[in-house]
């Protein structure tokens, strides 16, 4: 009898220290995880907690996403237009990423974007590659209206290509020119738009369309107009194409192939371009200080709606009637009308 009390109470001995050890640990494993989420706690230390790395809340993620954002100043639409088998999306991808493909596939429409950091300020560049068989005039009239800069491409062994390039440029000129009248209601004479009228495959030995021939059209033309002799598959003047291209249309220098710093899209990163530098001080090179531009092809970047392409279209008209005319080199119509009146505001 007393050998089995004996047990019992052993065993009730057992129970309140293993109860007693249970209390005296909860406390420390509740701390543990507290210490955790709170990285400025006491908590973390006492217990030999890690540190454990926060992600970014969205709060922050947006705005590091906002700070990629262009002004609606610095947003430029550049239209590549040509017949077809030219070159237009050799001399895209070559601009995009220096690449050239021999094989030959029929475009319908790309579109692409690029990013540029350029002396603190972000610019966006939407590209255009357009069909050489104009399936759509409607759609082809309104990238006329929408686009900003424009590369007209024809082929140095092709004299069709190269009558089909002048009657581009007339055609967009014509379809301004009337946007316009339209717009403003009274006759408007001339409008400049910047254009480069490309010559591509000038590596072939048979050609039907001199330099001289080409060179001498565009000199009748505006000062917005200018030729370059180019070839995709060789990469021949191709960054002096997209370079003349900016200066008539008076952007970044920076903005051409060969003037900034190429940024790789890094997997998981909230924000495709890197943040700004710091201003450097006025003793350092004008090359040093110049060094911070860079830009990124914005990846699976979807072609903006008709409905927003209309209502772009509408803005930049309502522009041009408000009197902000397109009549210097450089100049572009701005995205906003200075009317009241005028409900060209883009949402």
């Amino acid at each position: 009898m007393l050998e089995a009390w004996g047990r019992f109470f052993g065993c009730v001995q057992r129970l309140c220290k293993s109860r007693n050890t249970f209390d005296e640990n909860e406390p420390r494993r509740v701390r543990g995880r507290r210490g955790a989420q709170d990285l400025e706690g006491p908590s973390g230390s006492e217990d030999g907690i890690l540190p454990v790395p926060v992600s970014p809340s969205p709060a922050s993620t947006s705005s590091q996403e906002d700070s990629c954002k262009p002004p609606p100043r610095n947003c430029y639409r550049l239209i590549v237009l040509g017949s077809a088998r030219v070159g237009k999306t050799a001399l895209v991808a070559r601009f995009l990423s220096n690449k050239f493909e021999e094989s030959y596939t029929p475009t319908i429409e790309d579109f692409h974007r690029k990013l540029y950091r350029i002396r603190g300020e972000v610019h966006q560049l939407d590209l255009l590659d357009t069909s050489g068989n104009h399936p759509f005039p409607a759609m082809r009239r309104l990238s006329f209206l929408t686009g900003d800069l424009f590369v007209v491409v024809f082929s140095m062994d092709s004299r069709e290509s190269f009558e089909e390039a002048i009657r581009l440029r007339e055609a967009i000129l014509e379809t301004k020119i009337t946007a316009t009248q339209s717009a403003k209601g009274r006759k408007s004479h001339s409008i400049k738009v910047p254009m480069v009228i490309v010559g591509n495959k000038c590596d072939r030995d048979t050609k039907l369309v001199t330099i001289e021939e080409a060179q001498q059209y565009c000199s009748g033309q505006d000062e917005c107009c200018v030729f370059v002799e180019v070839s995709a598959k060789r990469n021949y003047h191709v960054d002096e194409l997209f370079y003349q291209l900016f200066v008539v249309a008076g952007l970044p220098l920076e903005m051409a192939p060969n003037h900034h710093r190429k940024v790789p899209l890094t997997f998981g990163s909230p924000t495709m371009l890197p943040p700004s530098q710091p201003r450097h001080k006025a003793t350092l090179s004008i090359k040093r200080r110049l060094s911070d531009a860079c830009g990124v092809v914005a990846p699976n970047v979807r072609r903006p709606s008709i409905r927003t392409d209309l209502m772009i279209m509408r803005t930049k008209t309502c522009s041009l009637g408000a009197g902000n005319d397109n009549t210097t080199p450089g100049s572009r119509i701005t995205l906003r009308s200075s009317d009241p009146n005028k409900n060209c505001t883009i949402q």
